[in-house]
């Protein structure tokens, strides 16, 4: 009897034996055996043995019993909690083959989501694929039955906190604070009332936030402090929405806020920005600077070129670009992230990049459209688009409209990025002259992508 649908099949007989064919987008074997199967920790090429766990309407998913023929490419995970711990879900493949992988879905995503194939594929960027992780986000929770508390990812099949020690690709010194970390809030009266740390590492710094649902005590403070002062970490607290993140005060003295600022820098541009550690910024130092290299290296910036950046956050590619180029506009939808944008203009000595605070979801349209936003007036001879997940589908025509030389497109999403550039090329009159990925975030399911295109009036000869 096939299990119900959503439960998990208890039956210990239920053994199946297949070849998994290929990876689904979050890193699961797939197997197709009548209805497909997807089988967490098996890879493509291998033979290997499952039980079924959980069935749906067009899927069902199923757990790994063994691998029969393992696949020339499976590596031993060199995390312990691999398999629990939902931070990773590739640690069982080597890197070059993720590589590989992310390739070869950003690939089938362009050419059966956006019907469209670039000119040329660009190499992939890499970076360390261990201590990567300057941004993320640490579920807290206080376990009565196991008498401690546990700091750490959500495991992958279940809504828990997994139970580990050590974090890998968290960047240092952060991986090896998890158990002191989790030691420190078991000493703490507001133990039970700390569900999670943000954690940001900067060049300066390494700032991690508490999100605290009650005020620590005086005793709380005085552990606080000193566990700053023994492990040389900059420590907030945020007992509210983002407004209310607060560096942590002199002990027994009220919070204050910290005077001085997160940073990161881009040498090869003489950039240096600022950060709240709660702002936007990407996780993975070393491949953001090659990814911002690479964007100026296809966008051929002259000091005759205006560029539009949307969604540009805290200046992360705004910045280097006014170092080339004649003047650069930078609009972003979070009115604090325009602040720092405009901050850091400022901090490094930039006259030519403005900055405006808009809704790039709810753009004006019609003959009023510049009025309301300025901005869009233009004339530009680029755009730069680094939206989230969910694309740029909001501002594709008003970008078509500006009639730019180049469009250059950093996506974390290769379905949103296939959908965006199909409309782009084909119903926008693009071309797509290049895309590659960008290795941002090893042994994850996740990449980013980056893509190039030219405008019609450019192919047309007309001048921009």
């Amino acid at each position: 009897m096939s299990p119900r649908k959503g439960r998990a099949n208890n039956d210990p007989s239920a053994v199946e034996t297949a070849t998994v064919t290929a990876l689904t987008h979050t890193g699961e074997g797939v197997v197709r055996a009548g209805k497909t199967i997807f089988v967490a920790g098996a890879l493509p090429g291998e033979t290997v043995t499952f039980r079924r766990t959980r069935t749906h309407r067009q899927h069902d998913e199923a757990e790994l019993i063994e691998v029969l023929t393992p696949a020339p490419e499976r590596v031993v995970p060199r995390c312990p909690h691999f398999g629990v711990c939902g931070g990773c879900a590739l640690q069982h493949l080597a890197p070059e083959a993720q590589l590989e992988a992310r390739q070869t879905e950003l690939r089938d995503n362009l050419e059966r989501l956006g019907q469209v194939t670039p000119r040329t594929w660009l190499p992939p960027l890499r970076g360390p694929v261990w201590a990567y992780r300057r941004r993320a986000r640490l579920g807290v929770k206080f376990v009565a039955k196991k008498g401690k508390v546990l700091v750490g990812f959500r495991e992958r099949l279940a809504p828990y906190i997994a139970d580990v020690q050590h974090c890998d690709v968290l960047s240092a010194p952060v991986g090896d604070l998890i158990t002191p970390l989790a030691g420190l809030i078991m000493a703490l009266s507001i133990r039970e009332r700390l569900p999670q740390i943000e954690v940001a590492v900067a060049d300066n710094a390494v700032a991690l936030v508490l999100r605290v649902l009650d005020p620590p005590s005086a005793a709380d403070l005085e552990q606080l402090r000193a566990f700053e002062l023994r492990y040389g970490v900059r420590l907030y607290l945020q007992p509210g929405g983002l407004d209310s993140v607060q560096e942590l005060g002199a002990v027994g003295e009220p919070l204050a806020p910290g005077s001085a600022a997160l940073r990161y820098a881009l040498p090869k541009f003489e950039v240096e920005l600022e950060f709240k550690p709660t702002d936007f910024i990407q996780i993975n130092g070393a491949v953001n600077e090659a990814l911002v290299t690479r964007a100026l290296e296809l966008l051929e910036l002259t000091p005759n070129d205006r560029v539009l950046d949307l969604f540009c956050g805290i200046g992360n590619f705004t910045l280097p670009m006014a170092r080339h180029a004649g003047s650069v506009v930078g609009v972003e939808g979070e009115a604090a992230l325009v602040a720092r944008a405009r901050q850091n203009a400022q901090l490094n000595h930039l006259e030519n990049a403005e900055f405006h605070a808009a809704n790039l979801a709810t753009l004006p349209t019609g003959p009023n459209a510049a009025s309301a936003a300025p901005w869009l007036r233009g004339p530009y001879t680029h755009v730069v688009l680094d939206p989230p997940r969910a694309g740029a589908r909001e501002v594709l025509a008003s970008v078509a409209s500006l009639e730019p030389r180049r469009v250059l497109y950093i996506s974390c999403h290769p379905g949103s990025l296939a959908r965006d550039l199909g409309e782009l090329v084909n119903e926008l009159g693009f071309t797509l002259e290049a895309a590659g990925v960008l290795d941002m975030f090893p042994h994850t399911a996740h990449f980013e992508s980056i893509a190039l295109l030219s405008s019609p009036a450019k192919r047309k000869g007309r001048a921009p």
